[in-house]
């Protein structure tokens, strides 16, 4: 049986199946990017659920994974060379599950950058911009008299959204006809926005029709329904 004993984690999150690809999140934008590519990819996997309420992301044994304190992160008994491997940046992740599966990045070198750098562009644009919408419209951000960061943020989600929006013209997903971790990545978030967030007004977000239709394609996959709800809410 594989001992996952030299990894901190396993003391505050024992692994029932050591065997298995062990996932430590939550249900958020960038926690089930994770779970939807683990469901779409069918590898066998352990999830467990990091409680931000009770702040189990910046615990000495969370940190030990990812000294940064975000989730989502996971150790792979079966990683390269058949050795463990811990990796943390749900990119970073995306991209080693892609390449470990052969699934949702294209083998064509020309076409697998491409799908990397609009993954890049999910995270350095979509993610902080998006968050930042959330932070002053629902959170502790509604509160300031001043509108002008929050408006700040609006714009600059508007301004993602349109960048989204032309890719989407005319293609199903973001390369086209294949769907890809660029989109597990990306559609998360544009649920939150216009869910979670309460944002779809403030940002007019009918004005991106090819956006909105692309979140009902993606949430219509059941892989994609089955890897929104884990880790669950309790346990």
């Amino acid at each position: 049986m594989t001992d996952l004993s030299r990894y901190p984690i396993t003391q505050k999150w024992p692994a029932r199946h050591p065997d298995r690809l062990q996932l430590y999140s939550l249900a958020t934008p960038n926690g089930v990017k994770i779970s939807i590519m683990l469901e779409e990819t069918g590898l066998p996997y352990e999830a467990h659920r990091v409680a931000f309420d009770t702040h189990e992301q910046q615990t000495p044994e969370f940190r030990s994974l990812n000294p940064y304190g975000k989730i989502p992160a996971i150790v792979d008994p079966n990683g390269p060379g058949g050795k463990p491997l811990a990796l943390f940046e749900s990119g970073a992740i995306l991209i080693y599950l892609a390449d470990k599966t052969g699934r949702l990045l294209p083998a064509d070198a020309g076409a697998r950058y491409e799908t990397i750098q609009w993954l890049m562009f999910q995270v350095g644009g979509v993610g902080p911009m998006f968050g930042q919408v959330g932070f002053f419209h629902k959170f502790a951000g509604k509160v300031f008299p001043d509108k002008r960061p929050r408006d700040r943020y609006v714009g600059e989600a508007r301004r993602v959204l349109d960048v989204l929006n032309q890719r989407l013209e005319g293609r199903t997903w973001l390369m086209g006809d294949e769907y890809t971790i660029a989109d597990i990545a990306t559609l998360p978030w544009v649920r939150n926005l216009i869910g979670y967030y309460e944002a779809g007004e403030l940002v007019r977000i009918e004005e991106f029709p090819h956006v909105t239709r692309a979140l009902e394609t993606f949430l219509a996959r059941p892989s994609v329904t089955r890897g929104l709800a884990i880790p669950a809410s309790r346990g």
